[in-house]
């Protein structure tokens, strides 16, 4: 404080003492006037200043909106204490005046300060205060609209520190109603970002997109502003958390160009965190997937240490570089501890264990120096699940585990002072978690269970599953398996209600599908199939558990389908497939084998038979994945026929082998089999039996389904054919790829052409994107068959089929089949993807096949493993349709023909195995 600045405070309480005593006297104000200027002129000659110095001090303190706009340099600068003092007499100066909105202005402006210095009550009150003034005023100007709108802004803000988000959210709406009629378009778009942060701090990721979406158009309209970058900088921080990361990072860098324009090292900072994020999470999503066996000890803390790939190294590597620019850039403390919060999460997926901890030591230093607030809890608690990744890597003593213990306390502490309930469910829980890890049970018990109490009570599901999932790991260690099967159920109902909001990565908690949901539904399978320790006879799971488990393992195929989406999947009419096979075709058994952390167990339902049967197969899953692995290698070898054979025999000595006696009892004639994990890479068809030398598809006809729910069951026996026959033949580039020409394709179409005698066709230059529209627009296609290049990934942006001019991805695909049903409101009864593969080194490829299937709205979707441009796929093809055709056969059982003729051909399993059909088969 400066000593001229003192010297105003001291005379400003002097010259008070001196009006109220004149005024006690009843000194007119001419004599009050003379003895002020009197006693000043001496105080000035102690003191040494000089008169227009004064002058200028005195029109300060008699001009509360030069106080105003004092105390607002003030809190710019970081000056905090003196602002205080400034807008505090701002609020008295406008007080004597009456001056309600200037009064309100300024309290608003000094509750930012107080919020700025994390006293949380005295903020309050101050935003309090100034809109009970503005709501009283009987001034009902567009100046006092808008003035009680940045208000509202102001508290919105507050309450979203404060952890209020919904909250935050109602006043932001108010807000931006206010702007409105204020006619303040700035104000609106100002609103309207505000309310997608509190839609994505709920994890309302979609409405957030909408949010921000519907903005655009007036951006558009606007000139280069920060306003206009922190909406950009908004929508791209949206973008990366649905998962639409190329879109992300372009809009990203369309905010930090103007962040740079206009000089601002506040907006370049933010820009560049989020950027860092983007590449961060570009790279995660590069990082091998490890298979579906491992996550028998996976718990909400932890950590996963997989391969990184060359094409992760480079996004880490520019994520790096952002996250350092933020740190170079920002002007705010906590943007500075996020950026290097997130640029430790990078080394640790790295591996550099030594920058990891020296970056550890300078986090911990600057956390302690910011004051308490949400944002401040947060990053205490990313801090140490930090920290739990780095000692579970590292066994270091330092950090020592009752360090990081306190650093959640105290975010505990912070959060409940503050009614913080989000981070005090969080940090409850992840306290908990810190417990479980040095097997203090009884506390680690005792938080979850406070955690999730706290996580019920705000309802915030999202927290709630978390601690749910991690008391049921405690019980299942206590070996209360009854207790932690409870728990873990209700783990996963709470899931069925907010899964469709946590399908993307929250940068704050390191959140994802493979590492936060999946390892909840294999963790209650595995409990629901483990035998009772009183059970004396072989079979001692009840048929409750069984059912239970194989519910289960339908809802992780759905989950994964929507992750794998990003959205919600379109529901299909709900058909068991039980009710199918006890009603419509008797002949149909259905087998679920489910890899688990110690062994591989099979359920199978049998055609009219409530009871389902159980069998477990004591193999590791290192074992069963590896003999997977080379099988799914070998397949693709002509020249390895022998070694199929051999992988093929042992898989089908745990698949089918168990349940020969009862498929005969009941005559089966169709498997249809719900795969898990890796078995999903192998076409069932191929298993071999020694004893008979003979293929599985030459006793039974096969198909896959992706779950319990089904299209309602419909028979193409009794539909009149008429199909879209499209396809590429000729050699493409496109997007990078190079596609070879499919010399076969053209023959293969003639031939379906002369089987089906309704049909149109769409080849090479007019199979075109807008063309395809056009015909599925124009006719009710029952059958559509494209042959042409085509991948399927568990990445949708890298999940695609050729047309001539364009790679058309996932949802696009699947968009332009549904338009179908949209006109009819009638599923395709077949498609069929000729050609297309699945994408080699991807453990979950067939995700994309299996979202295309369901995505598509087809009852039944026939597809391939992996391409084969030979004359053998014409082949299969035209007596696939002919069987169709003529033999009044179900669709699985006119594969099984189609691929026998061909098996009599070619005995190769690399030209008659790749077919598969999925969903339904009659």
């Amino acid at each position: 404080m400066t000593k001229r600045f003192r010297f105003f405070l001291i005379v400003q309480s002097f010259l008070k003492n001196i009006i109220v005593t004149c005024k006690s006297r009843f000194y007119s104000k001419k004599w009050l006037r003379r003895i002020t200027i009197a006693v000043l002129t001496a105080l000035l000659s102690v003191w040494g200043i000089s008169i227009p110095a004064f002058s200028e001090l005195a029109q300060t303190s008699t001009n509360p909106q030069l106080l105003v706009e004092r105390g607002q340099k003030l809190y710019e600068t970081g000056q905090l204490s003196e602002a205080v003092t400034v807008l505090q007499q701002a609020t008295d100066a406008f007080n004597l005046q009456k001056d309600s909105l200037g009064k309100a202005i300024a309290l608003s402006n000094l509750s930012l300060v107080f919020k700025q210095l994390g006293q949380w009550k005295k903020a309050e009150s101050a935003i309090t205060q100034s809109l009970n003034i503005l709501n009283n005023s009987k001034l009902k100007t567009q100046k006092s609209a808008q003035i009680l709108a940045q208000t509202l802004d102001i508290q919105g803000n507050l309450q979203l520190e404060l952890g209020r988000t919904e909250e935050a959210l109602d006043l932001w709406k108010q807000s931006a109603n206010t702007y409105a009629r204020a006619g303040d378009e700035v104000g609106i778009i100002r609103s309207l970002i505000n309310q997608s942060m509190a839609q994505q701090a709920l994890g309302l990721y979609r409405q957030a997109r909408t949010t921000l979406e519907e903005l655009q158009p007036r951006l558009k309209q606007q000139p280069d502003s920060l306003l206009k970058a922190t909406a950009l900088r908004s929508f791209g921080d949206v973008l990366q958390l649905v998962g639409d990361l190329e879109l992300s990072f372009k809009v990203l860098q369309q905010s930090r160009d103007i962040a740079k324009k206009l000089q601002s090292p506040s907006e370049i900072s933010a820009t560049s965190l989020s950027l860092g994020n983007t590449s961060l999470a570009l790279g995660n999503g590069q990082i091998s997937q490890q298979d579906s066996t491992s996550f028998a000890n996976y718990t909400p803390l932890h950590c996963v240490n997989r391969p990184v790939s060359t094409e992760s190294v480079e996004f880490y590597q520019q994520a790096t570089q952002f996250y350092e620019e933020a740190v170079t850039t920002a002007t705010s403390p906590i943007l500075q501890i996020q950026a290097q919060l997130n640029h430790l999460s990078v080394l640790l997926n790295l591996q550099q264990w030594s920058q990891a901890k020296q970056l550890s030591s300078e986090i911990q230093v600057k956390l302690t120096k910011i004051p308490a607030s949400h944002t401040a809890n947060d990053a205490q608690i990313h801090f140490a699940q930090n920290l739990v990744c780095l000692k579970q890597a590292t066994n270091a003593n330092i950090p020592s585990w009752k360090e990081i213990a306190e650093i959640l306390a105290t975010s505990v502490q912070q959060a409940q002072s503050m009614d913080d309930g989000r981070s005090v469910a969080y940090a409850l829980g992840a306290l908990g978690g810190l417990y479980l890890e040095t097997q203090d049970l009884v506390n680690a018990q005792k938080l979850t269970e406070q955690a999730i109490l706290q996580a019920q009570a705000i309802k915030a599901g999202d927290i709630a599953y978390l601690w749910q999932w991690q008391l049921g790991y405690i019980l299942r260690i206590k070996r209360d398996i009854r207790g932690a099967i409870a728990s873990y159920t209700e783990a996963v109902n709470t899931l069925k209600y907010v899964r469709n909001d946590l399908i993307a990565l929250n940068p704050d908690i390191q959140f994802s599908f493979r590492d936060n949901i999946e390892p909840v539904y294999r963790q209650l399978i595995d409990l629901l199939l483990q035998p009772s320790s009183t059970a004396s006879t072989k079979e001692s799971i009840s048929q409750k558990n069984l059912k239970q488990a194989r519910g289960i393992l339908e809802t992780l195929q759905l989950a994964e389908l929507e992750n794998f989406f990003r959205e919600a999947c379109l529901k299909p009419v709900p058909e068991q497939i039980d009710e199918v096979v006890d009603k419509t075709d008797a002949t149909a058994a259905v087998i679920y084998p489910m890899i688990l952390a110690n062994h591989l167990d099979i359920i199978l339902k049998l055609p009219n038979q409530a009871e389902l049967f159980h069998y477990t197969i004591n193999k590791k899953p290192t074992e069963v994945k590896s003999i997977l692995e080379k099988l799914q290698q070998y397949l693709r070898q002509p020249d390895r026929i022998n070694d199929v054979n051999k992988l093929s025999q042992q898989v089908y000595s745990w698949l089918i082998q168990p349940l020969e006696s009862e498929l005969e009892r009941k005559n089966v004639k169709t498997l249809v089999f719900v795969l898990d994990g890796e078995l999903r890479n192998i076409p069932m068809a191929v298993l071999y039996d020694d004893k008979h030398q003979q293929y599985l598809i030459q006793k039974y006809a096969i198909s896959l389904a992706p779950g319990l729910q089904l299209l309602e069951p419909k028979s193409l026996q009794t539909v009149q054919l008429n199909g879209l026959i499209a396809g590429v033949s000729e050699q493409r580039k496109i997007e990078g790829y190079s596609f070879a020409p499919l010399k076969n394709v053209k023959v293969e179409l003639q031939r379906i052409r002369s089987i089906i005698p309704k049909n149109s066709e769409l080849l090479d230059r007019t199979f075109t994107k807008i063309n395809l529209q056009n015909q599925i627009k124009k006719v009710p296609y029952t059958v559509v068959h494209i042959a042409t290049h085509g991948e399927f990934s568990s990445n949708p942006d890298k999940t695609f089929i050729l047309t001539w001019e364009q790679l058309l991805k996932a949802k696009e695909f699947d968009n332009l089949i549904r338009l179908s049903e949209q006109r009819e409101s009638r599923a395709i009864e077949l498609l069929v993807l000729s050609a297309c593969e699945t994408a080699q080194g991807d453990k979950r490829a067939t995700l994309g096949l299996a979202g295309i299937a369901v995505r598509a709205g087809a009852r039944s979707t026939l597809a391939t493993l992996w391409a084969v441009d030979d004359e053998s796929t014409a082949q299969l093809m035209s007596q696939f349709y002919q069987e169709l055709e003529q033999g009044k056969v179900t669709k699985a059982e006119a594969l099984r023909r189609a691929q026998l003729k061909l098996l009599t051909d070619y005995e190769i399993p690399y030209l008659w195995a790749p077919y598969i059909l999925v969903g339904n088969w009659l």
